[in-house]
């Protein structure tokens, strides 16, 4: 089975902007799906503006929105509204990531375009969701994550509070958002009934935070911050040493007795401190103190190869130029060649997913701004069908 041929006859509409929305596409595109992105013909999606700009294109837009199609509407022009409609009228997916209430403003609600399409599977990606107190309140990667408790566990224990360097709150409502659409397409396609799909960042951020909700909910206490370390598990943290730090994780009692052999120190296996893997996690402080000294007499390399070969789990601290020259992503063919629409090529990271031991093939760059405009002046601008 081909990737790209799963969601083959699948038409998404996607109004969207930035990340969330975009990326939820990009998956079902990237599966097959023929997705439009329908764009504010003043600039277009916000995320087209954004660096690194070669030669007039985002890179960040391009690693987005790849195997789409973009057309150009006004939504608040009455025409462009109909070009809209008769585009939504025989869709399979309508996907948005507006402020809530706004799509049902311009007529293009659910409740609007399940009279046109009953069937329809329509997705909304908000901040806190559709209905609720907090509703209309806007938001972003970064007051979501202030929000959901993230931040309150990430980062040093003494330090000012810091978001995740990668904007998980975007990323991980898309996934939902992505799951769910997959999910309710098969319903309506038994049923013939289409639904509403009602996905939050705030949601999804706490769905994937499972470990940390479940923490306070048996314990009553706020899970905390920790650097690197883990409040169940020791060793199990970035560790210095003589050229800087590595990450080494032995959350075992085989592996710790495995570091206790690298490190020549037999008589730590048997330290009454760190008998059990939460005793080694109560007492993970003194265990920091004692493993850095004697980490300190060697480089990350060296303790890299010590650890790989005596079977524990361990990895350097890489910069992501090291990481996408990673043996292990050259053979995964994650790192692909992307066309753009001015004529160059660009890198980007592929998908992830393989089937049968193959990873699909980026052959369709992201679009120009209006570039299928053409579809608008085939049908959907005379209110014919598509």
């Amino acid at each position: 089975m081909k990737q790209e041929s799963t969601l083959q006859g699948v038409k998404v509409i996607e109004i969207c902007n930035v990340a969330a929305g975009p990326f939820c596409s990009m998956l079902l595109a990237d599966m097959g799906a023929d997705v439009i992105k329908i764009e504010n013909p003043n600039g277009g999606d916000t995320l087209r503006s954004w660096p690194p700009i070669s030669e007039g294109y985002s890179e960040n837009f391009a690693s987005l929105n790849r195997n789409k199609k973009s057309v150009t509407l006004d939504l608040k022009n009455p025409t462009d509204l109909q070009a809209a409609q008769a585009l939504m009228r025989n869709a399979d997916i309508v996907l948005e990531n507006n402020r809530p209430g706004v799509m049902d403003r311009l007529g293009l609600g659910y409740a609007d375009i399940k009279t046109l399409n009953p069937q329809i599977v329509y997705c909304s990606i908000s901040a806190y969701g559709q209905s609720g107190p907090r509703s209309q309140e806007g938001g972003f990667d970064l007051t979501v994550q202030a929000m959901s408790g993230l931040m309150s566990v990430t980062g040093e224990a003494d330090g000012a509070p810091v978001k995740c360097g990668v904007p998980v709150c975007d990323f991980s409502a898309g996934l939902y958002a992505a799951f769910s659409i997959v999910s309710a397409l098969r319903v309506a396609e038994k049923t013939g009934e289409g639904t509403h799909i009602d996905i939050s960042m705030l949601g999804a951020t706490l769905g994937i935070a499972a470990l940390q909700t479940s923490e306070y909910f048996g314990s009553g206490n706020n899970p905390r911050k920790m650097g690197s370390a883990h409040p169940r598990n020791a060793p199990y943290q970035v560790f210095r040493c003589k050229d800087g730090y590595f990450g080494m994780a032995a959350g075992n009692n085989s592996l710790w007795k495995s570091v206790c052999e690298v490190v020549q120190r037999p008589e730590l296996f048997d330290d009454e401190r760190f008998a059990t893997t939460s005793l080694r996690a109560q007492h993970q402080y003194a265990l920091l103190e004692i493993m850095e000294s004697i980490f300190a007499g060697a480089d990350a390399h060296f303790w890299l190869e010590q650890f790989r070969a005596a079977g524990v789990p361990c990895a350097p601290i890489n910069p992501y130029s090291d990481i996408l020259a990673d043996e292990q992503v050259k053979h995964m063919n994650w790192v692909q060649n992307i066309p753009l629409p001015n004529g160059l090529t660009a890198r980007t990271f592929a998908s992830p997913i393989r089937f049968d031991g193959h990873t699909s093939q980026i052959t369709v760059g992201p679009p120009a701004l209006g570039e299928h405009n053409d579809i608008l002046d085939t049908f959907a601008l005379r209110g014919e069908d598509a």
